[in-house]
């Protein structure tokens, strides 16, 4: 069930002339205001974008050995859920994780596939007093993993990597490199935050 807040006539593409929809998925644990957040920075890069009814956590995501999620088993569980044209964006407040090199159960803010149709993002690594600036940051370097942005060297773009910190109040849009890669494949802006 989509509940639908469709805006305006233009769409965002993943290649140049193929339509692309981001969807906003939130978790029953996530808070609307925070996701009215979200919405409004993705809005900017792409004009096609749905908020979702909230859903349960999937409880084969839960990792009670830390009491978490597992990142990947959500996107896995996103990831059904649009089509080749459609990327899901998962949002919870529940602390997630994903395997790091050797380490197998490493906390992270965020994970998208590198390219992939789904992501998944909580808010619990964030800090309380700068959610909704921070928040929609994560959303958009995530975005853009899923549209086969790497990590980038720049410390003020959204693709800096996390590396475990979080550096999010020095990032402010997308570096050159990063936002030409965006806009050839067809996003109508490359810097949301401002």
């Amino acid at each position: 069930m989509i509940l639908i807040l469709c805006l305006g006539s233009m769409a965002c593409t993943h290649h140049v002339g193929s339509n692309r929809v981001v969807i906003i998925q939130p978790f029953s644990d996530f808070p609307r205001q925070e996701v009215s957040a979200v919405y409004q920075s993705v809005k900017k890069m792409c004009s096609r974008v749905y908020i979702r009814t909230a859903i349960s956590l999937p409880a084969n995501a839960y990792y009670a050995p830390r009491n978490r999620y597992r990142a990947d088993s959500l996107i896995r569980f996103l990831n059904h859920m649009g089509s080749d044209d459609t990327v899901i964006i998962g949002l919870t407040s529940r602390d997630i994780s994903t395997s790091n090199g050797r380490i197998p159960d490493w906390g992270i803010m965020g994970l998208g596939f590198t390219p992939g149709n789904a992501a998944v993002i909580s808010s619990y690594r964030l800090d309380p007093a700068k959610i909704l600036r921070q928040l929609p940051k994560v959303v958009i370097h995530e975005l853009g993993h899923t549209q086969g942005l790497p990590h980038c060297p720049v410390k003020s773009c959204y693709m800096r990597d996390a590396a475990g910190g979080n550096h999010l109040d020095e990032e402010t849009g997308f570096c050159d490199k990063c936002e030409a890669f965006l806009l050839r494949n067809g996003w109508m802006q490359a810097h949301p935050g401002q």
